[in-house]
Formats: C-alpha cells, sequence, structure tokens
C-alpha cells in the first residue's frame, strides 16, 4: 500500500512521508581535527539528487545552519532554485561556525542569536520563509528551551517561520516543550529498526507532533553495503568516530550492529524490496506520523528511496516478523557484550 504524503503535526504542513537528508550535501567541515562532514561532495551531483527528489515526490527537505559551516543551505537554495514553492525546508539552529574557516566553534541559545541565525539561513537559503525551524542542541535544558520559545513565536508572527521544532532524543524535554510552544509542530529523533523510539513516538501522538526521523538507515548499515571489513576514509565522520556516533567505532562498522542487520534482512527484504526499502517500511508501518529523512548526496541514492514511497509500510505480518526477531536479539543481548548497546543505550549528545 504506497504513503505518500503526511502532516506535519500541528502545523496542518503537508510534506512526503519521506523526506531527504541534507547533512551530507554541506561537505566537508570540523571541528578541529575532528571532521563533521561526510568527506568530500560534488555539489553539481548535489542538486541534481534534490530536484530529482522533487521529480519523485519528495518535498521535505532537511538541513542545518552548520552542515558544512553554511554551505548546505547555500546547496540546497540554489537547488531549489526556481522550484521553492515545490518545497519544504527545515532547517536547524543552535551551533556556532565559521563559514570560512569551515569549522564548527561551539553553541549558542540565547535568543540573540536566535533572531541572527534566522536571517543568515534565510539569505544562505535564498528563500523568504523556513517551512521547519528547529533547535539543534538536543541536550539542552528546558527551563533554556522554553526561554527560546518568544521569539520563535515572534518569528512565526513575522512570517519568517512557519512552524519550529526540537532536535533531541529525549522524550520528557519534548513533552514539557510541546506543552508552552504554539506552534510547535515537530520533533526530530533517531527512529530505525535498529533504533525504536517508543517513549518519543508517544509523545509526538499525545502532543500533536509530527516524528521527523533521523537516521533511519543507522547513517548506512541499513544499506547493506557495510560489511565487518569496511572501513571509511578519515575525512568521514564516520571514519574518525566522535562519542556521539554509535553505530560505528574506529572507522568500522560496529559489530553488534551488524549482526543486528543480518538478523533482519530477511524480513526486511521478503517481498522484494531493496534493504533500504525495507527500513523505511518499517518506519511507516511503526508510526503513522513518521516521516523518515535518509541523508543523500547522488541521484541513485534518491531514485531507491524514493521508490519506497510506491512500496509503503510493511505488511503486518513482515513487520511482526521483523520484531520477532529484533526480541530473540534483545534476550541475546542481555547476555552478552552487546549489553550496554542494546535496548536502551546512553542517549547520546544529538549533534547530527
Amino acid at each position: 500500500m504506497a504513503v505518500t504524503t503526511r502532516v506535519l503535526g500541528r502545523s496542518g504542513i503537508e510534506v512526503s512521508a519521506l523526506g531527504m537528508g541534507c547533512w551530507a550535501i554541506g561537505g566537508p567541515w570540523a571541528e578541529g581535527s575532528q571532521p563533521l562532514g561526510w568527506g568530500a561532495v560534488d555539489d553539481e551531483e548535489s542538486v541534481r539528487a534534490v530536484r530529482r527528489a522533487l521529480d519523485l515526490g519528495v518535498t521535505l527537505f532537511d538541513t542545518a545552519d552548520t552542515y558544512g559551516a553554511g554551505h548546505g543551505e547555500r546547496v540546497l537554495g540554489r537547488a531549489l532554485s526556481g522550484r521553492r514553492d515545490e518545497a519544504v525546508i527545515a532547517t536547524k539552529w543552535g551551533y556556532t561556525f565559521d563559514e570560512r574557516a569551515r569549522q564548527a566553534t561551539g553553541e549558542d541559545s540565547s535568543p540573540a542569536y536566535l533572531r541572527r541565525a534566522v536571517v543568515d539561513s534565510l539569505r544562505r537559503l535564498d528563500t523568504d520563509r523556513i517551512d521547519l525551524y528547529q533547535l539543534h542542541l538536543g541536550d539542552l535544558p528546558l527551563p533554556r528551551v522554553e526561554a527560546l520559545v518568544g521569539t520563535c513565536e515572534d518569528l512565526v508572527a513575522d512570517g519568517l517561520v512557519r512552524a519550529y521544532g526540537w532536535s533531541t532524543d529525549r522524550a520528557d524535554r519534548a513533552a514539557g516543550f510541546a506543552q508552552v510552544a504554539p506552534h510547535a509542530t515537530a520533533i526530530q529523533h533517531n527512529l530505525s529498526v535498529l533504533r525504536d523510539a517508543p517513549a518519543m513516538l508517544s509523545t509526538c501522538d499525545k502532543y500533536d507532533l509530527a516524528s521527523v526521523n533521523r537516521g533511519p538507515l543507522g547513517m548506512g548499515l541499513l544499506t547493506g553495503k557495510y560489511t565487518a571489513g569496511s572501513t571509511l576514509p578519515r575525512d568521514d565522520v564516520r571514519g574518525m568516530t566522535p562519542g556521539w556516533l554509535e553505530w560505528f567505532r574506529g572507522g568500522r562498522p560496529a559489530p553488534e550492529w551488524l549482526r543486528r542487520v543480518t538478523a533482519v534482512r530477511g524480513a526486511l527484504t521478503a517481498d522484494g524490496r531493496t534493504l533500504v526499502q525495507g527500513a523505511l517500511g518499517w518506519i511507516w508501518a511503526r508510526s503513522g506520523r513518521a516521516v523518515p529523512i535518509p541523508g543523500c548526496r547522488t541521484v541513485a541514492q534518491v531514485e531507491e528511496n524514493a521508490a519506497a514511497l510506491r512500496l509503503g509500510p510493511l505488511t503486518p505480518d513482515h513487520f511482526a516478523e521483523v520484531e520477532r526477531q529484533l526480541a530473540a536479539l534483545r534476550t541475546a543481548a542481555l547476555r552478552d557484550a552487546d549489553r550496554p548497546h542494546w535496548p536502551l543505550p546512553p542517549i547520546p549528545a544529538a549533534r547530527p
């Protein structure tokens, strides 16, 4: 059963059920010597990928001002030139950066910085409004988030922002935010067949928020192209693994996650889907609010992902089989070295 559109929470904004994550198209940037991008990228191919996504019915494009230290927003703005009204643009603020040096420099959660950041993003994106503006600081204490709500409401009243949200994996804080923020409409959080998020999905249901899903393909693990012997290049964030990145360690796929991919591959691909399409189908079957935003930087990736829209959610039987396989892994994880990672590992700082 095809799934093509979903409503973005309280806002009423209709989006494609599949978005395009634009972290990778930002290209290289770093925090000191730690790379934060996905290596070198071809901007022309990125532009083609965005436009191909539009052609195939993908309307939600998620980026952040810090991706590529501003470069990602510039590339997305160029790609949407002449087609802005076909797209729903989501971007984020909160991390600071030096655009010329392509360096991350820290974070700023002040209302004054928020006002400057939105103007800068509008300029780089070459647009007069941001459809979904998201706080990028996932671990910010709730009182400091609440202090930003008034400014966010002003931006909505001024027409610069249509709705806003928060990128966080903390369901209790998301619930508190939803109760005090009238135009809050989405929470961006980790969700994949490898990492469920029942508390966050429940929060989204309770407060009529969209569930925008980062990491729906486990940063590439659910593409099926990585093995235990794979090594990522050192200019890739996965190649020099920071502490908040769980899927890879020391530039290699984490073996406990590879085992889980192997375990669910058969059920995810049983009806002829690719592994990618099965992983996306699991998310749609899991929640009617979920909008996965897999990262793409090539036309071929966009085409494979967008084909999942025609296939829709996994059937109840296939979904149940995936859950059966995962239940067995959870039981085994209580007895082996995976225990620190499954089912409730520490919540990493949400840099993505």
